[in-house]
């Protein structure tokens, strides 16, 4: 617009001028100013146009720039649309990715929580198991326990029975024990066995004492012989035979009551000047010295008290100590000697 207002007061201005000089010059002036009139108007003419095509080019130039401008702008907004689209691309990936993982962790807490019901589950389980087997194995270690006490009550009860059978035995043959006993006596004086007899005296006297010591009641239920289990084993004729601690000691008894019985029935025999023979002893024969009746069988104290009694007879008839030992009036028998007689073994 600047353009077009500047080129239209040009052309006046020339216009002005040439009318000036129209007024003033003469004819051939006159001619002269008109020829520069229309020179000064062609080159306003070509002056305007020039300015009008600076100016159109100007416009289009503007307009090209407008357009580019707007071009730009257009693109502008499709990278702006491009890029929103793009951050709403990302968003749903973002939005899908988190509702994944979201899922992803649910149905990881779903199967921990699965995996944890699994676990308790099985625990439980085997805790009912383990409870079950606790249950059966208790069971199961009472059936032995009930077996070992019924076993243990039998066994008490075949001891007492035995026990009972061997006090009546050991009763039936002291009547019988006291009229050999009486024979053997008038034997010996008619023999003039002087020593012997005093010895044989001194034994059944001594028998009599042990026998009124063990003559007191006896209560099944408080001793516990038949409470004690088997410990030892020995043999006897090629048989074994089981005793526990009680019958232990009795055999052993029976074989140092042996060997004193025996080193006196020695001692007086040499005194008598009468030949060696242990068997023909009453104390041998009887073989009861000690004995009460109770832990073992009779048979058993009276075969230990006469394998005592023979070693015992030989020290005491011969004046040594092969077997034995004696001192201030009490005799036994060696312990290396006693462990071969009874040749005791420990179950244990």
């Amino acid at each position: 617009m600047r353009v077009n207002v500047f080129n239209q007061v040009a052309v006046a201005f020339v216009i002005s001028g040439a009318l000036l000089m129209g007024t003033s010059m003469p004819a051939g002036a006159q001619e002269n100013q008109d020829k520069q009139q229309r020179k000064q108007q062609r080159k306003a003419e070509q002056l305007q146009s020039e300015q009008q095509q600076a100016s159109q080019k100007q416009a289009n130039k503007q307009q090209r720039k407008q357009q580019a401008q707007a071009e730009q702008q257009q693109q502008s907004q499709q990278q702006n649309q491009a890029a929103q689209k793009q951050a709403n691309k990302q968003q749903r990936q973002q939005q899908a990715q988190a509702e994944q993982q979201q899922q992803q962790q649910s149905q990881q807490q779903s199967q921990a929580a699965q995996k944890q019901a699994n676990k308790q589950q099985r625990h439980e389980q085997n805790q009912a198991a383990q409870k079950q087997a606790d249950t059966q194995q208790r069971q199961q270690d009472q059936q032995p326990v009930a077996r070992q006490q019924r076993q243990t009550a039998e066994r008490q009860q075949q001891l007492v029975e035995r026990q009972q059978q061997r006090e009546t035995q050991y009763r039936q043959q002291l009547a019988e024990q006291q009229r050999l006993s009486q024979q053997r006596t008038s034997q010996l004086q008619q023999q003039r066995r002087t020593a012997q007899y005093r010895y044989q005296q001194q034994y059944w006297l001594r028998l009599q004492q042990i026998r009124l010591q063990n003559a007191r009641s006896y209560n099944y239920t408080r001793n516990q012989y038949f409470y004690a289990v088997p410990n030892y084993r020995y043999s006897r004729g090629g048989s074994y035979y089981e005793t526990n601690q009680y019958g232990a000691n009795l055999l052993r008894q029976a074989v140092n009551y042996g060997y004193e019985q025996g080193f006196r029935s020695g001692q007086a025999d040499r005194q008598d000047r009468w030949q060696s023979n242990y068997q023909d002893s009453y104390a041998y024969q009887d073989a009861n010295y000690g004995y009460s009746g109770y832990y073992v069988d009779q048979n058993d104290y009276n075969y230990y008290f006469r394998e005592g009694f023979r070693r015992g007879y030989e020290d005491g008839y011969d004046s040594r100590s092969q077997y034995g030992r004696h001192s201030n009036g009490k005799y036994a028998i060696l312990g290396a000697v006693l462990s071969a007689i009874l040749n005791l073994q420990s179950l244990r």
